[in-house]
């Protein structure tokens, strides 16, 4: 233990690591990591898929221990750990499973405050029912209303915006945002570290970078380090093939000079990287897609008294990139399954075109096999496969996706779960499909993975059809949203989630104001022309006379003209524009018209309301 000493101006630290280690058979993952964490860090753990991001956590959290190293923490540290994968009873209620991971924490909760953060996380009306009737991401909501509902100063949260719905990210944030303690947590969202963090750490090579300030900064740094590095790493190059130049000449080691370019030489070849960082590649593939996609007509989906969707209808268009968003349990998935054939509506039918091939990547890995070798999985689907760079075997695709060659002969079932889900995203990617269809392709994908796939998809020659949480990806990617809104009713807003949002505060904006007019009492007025109004309606008959005349004259010069096209052309535009012109003013007309009757006849209008159309 660590004994803290506070002093004025000073951060207390509540944890330090120190050379930790830690591998699995012939994949080393943590090979010399050291940190520490102070009250006020909120630090976002970042990496590539399989470099030891969760094991570290568990290590801090204490869940395993380092091979190597030490981890010094404080007496005054209480920490609250949210596993990935929380592990759960089927058969037993919400409310005793969350009670039960405070238990086995060591914590000490009165169970009203453990319902009160249940509340918060949008689980009130399911606390009597068994876990194994939540969704995924309603199971991980009661581990984290466990690890929340306690008295903390550090939360070591992994994943914690995996499965969760857009209202609950967000109330997430700005409790983490509010919260006294420190925080460790791996999340790919990238708004989320945005907006939470002010410490990166990023594990690469087995080893920890560090990075003062927030995702947006950490970038910014990341770029001028990799510069810095490529920068070095030219040097040493340049000096190396020197040295090799002479070592080649047949310089023999009889001197002392000699010896030590020899030793110099060995040091400089020790000294390379011990791998290129090499990016992960995806070359946009797919086969030729007609004119016909998905044509979408009145459907409509209900298990039992509830509604999921009620008479949804689109048709996809060639380029489409939708995003599809809504609360846990609305009916996002359904809709996917419909459109993929593999759930049948109540009503309504879908039209897919012959040619189209589609590409659907489903929230879990089905088709991997745990027991089959990971190259034997993808040969299955093709020995090779033509991109707009030539043939790549399966091979050679795995190394493109950060599978290295010893790793080709492992059993898919001990991967991590980031590399489950990247294996499984090249294999739809391989099969060429024209069509994407994503069920919450963000989980467990690490951050490099996910940019990729973005630019990816910015050159893929199909449409797209995402259903996702995560805000970030939404806005790089969608230009129309369907919203899940109440009663099965999708609504269709263009634009990403952002753009989504702005909308839907503006419609609540709209109706509370509406609502705060309504609830005034009406007090009654007689109906009367604004002097404006007076004078407008004074004139309209002549500009209406004016503008039947004008056109009247158009269209004998039309007549005129009849052999210049240009002149023509020009004639026709001004006629349009007039007719339009005398368009809004007959209905002007007719609407002062039918006031100047309503008050000839005495009536009487409510002071909330307006007379209307008053003239601009």
């Amino acid at each position: 233990f660590l004994t803290p000493r506070k002093r004025k101006g000073h951060k207390m630290v509540l944890l330090t690591c120190e050379n930790l280690k830690k591998s699995y058979t012939e994949k080393p993952l943590i090979t010399d990591v050291s940190m520490s964490i102070h009250e006020t860090d909120k630090i976002g753990l970042v990496g590539v898929n399989g470099t030891g991001k969760s094991t570290l956590l568990k290590m801090i959290a204490g869940e395993i221990e380092p091979e190597g190293g030490t981890i010094i923490r404080s007496r005054e540290l209480k920490a609250g750990y949210l596993p990935q994968n929380p592990y759960y009873d089927p058969k037993t209620c919400v409310l005793h499973q969350a009670m039960e991971y405070i238990r086995k924490a060591g914590g000490n909760v009165e169970e009203y405050k453990c319902k009160a953060m249940l509340g918060k996380l949008g689980l009130e009306n399911r606390m009597e029912m068994k876990m194994e009737e939540l969704s995924g991401g309603q199971r991980k909501r009661v581990a984290m209303a466990a690890v929340l509902a306690q008295d903390t100063n550090l939360l070591i949260l992994d994943e914690p915006t995996n499965h969760m719905d857009s209202d609950i990210i967000e109330w997430m944030e700005k409790f983490l945002q509010s919260y006294k303690g420190a925080l460790f947590m791996i999340t790919h969202d990238r708004y989320f570290l945005d907006r939470v963090t002010n410490k990166i750490a990023e594990i690469q090579k087995g080893k920890l970078f560090q990075y003062e300030g927030n995702y947006d900064y950490y970038l910014e740094m990341k770029t001028q380090r990799e510069d810095m590095e490529e920068a070095s790493e030219r040097k040493r190059q340049a000096v190396y093939r020197k040295e090799l130049a002479w070592i080649r000449r047949g310089a023999q080691a009889r001197s002392t000079k000699a010896k030590g370019r020899i030793q110099r030489f060995r040091e400089l070849e020790a000294a390379k990287p011990a791998a290129d960082r090499t990016p992960l590649e995806m070359d946009t593939v797919s086969s030729r897609l007609g004119r016909k996609i998905i044509e979408i007509e009145g459907i409509s989906k209900a298990y039992g008294t509830k509604k999921l969707i009620e008479d949804f209808s689109y048709t996809v268009l060639r380029n489409d990139r939708i995003g599809i968003i809504g609360p846990n349990g609305c009916g996002k998935s359904t809709l996917l399954k419909i459109i993929m054939g593999q759930t049948a509506p109540d009503k309504g039918s879908i039209e897919i075109g012959e040619t189209v091939k589609i590409g659907y990547f489903s929230q879990e890995n089905e088709a991997l096999d745990p027991d089959k070798r990971v190259i034997k999985y993808m040969e299955e689907i093709g020995n090779s496969i033509r991109t707009k760079e030539g043939v790549f075997s399966a091979s050679q695709m795995l190394e493109r996706f950060l599978f290295p060659n010893h790793m080709h002969s492992v059993q898919i079932g001990r991967l991590s779960g980031g590399e489950k889900r990247r294996l499984y995203l090249l294999s739809i990617l391989m099969q060429a499909p024209n069509v994407l269809i994503f069920d919450e392709p963000t989980n467990d994908l690490d951050i490099d993975t996910l940019t990729i796939l973005e630019d990816y998809l910015d050159d893929f020659p199909g449409a797209v059809i995402i259903v996702s949480h995560d805000r970030y990806f939404l806005d790089r990617l969608t230009v129309r949203t369907f919203a899940f809104e109440e009663n099965g009713c999708i609504g269709h807003y263009i634009g990403g989630y952002s753009d989504w949002m702005q909308q839907r505060k503006e419609t609540e904006r709209k109706t509370a104001k509406k609502k705060n007019t309504d609830t005034r009492r009406p007090q009654r007025k007689k109906l009367k022309f604004t002097y404006n109004e007076a004078r407008e309606f004074e004139g309209i008959e002549d500009e209406i006379a004016q503008l039947e005349e004008k056109i009247s004259q158009t269209e004998e010069e039309m007549t005129a003209h009849a052999a210049d096209f240009v002149k023509l052309a020009e004639l026709s535009r001004e006629k349009e524009e007039k007719e339009v012109q005398l368009l809004e003013k007959m209905e002007r007309w007719e609407y002062l018209t039918n006031l100047a009757e309503r008050i000839a006849r005495g009536e009487f209008e409510e002071e909330s309301g307006e007379a209307g159309g008053k003239a601009e």
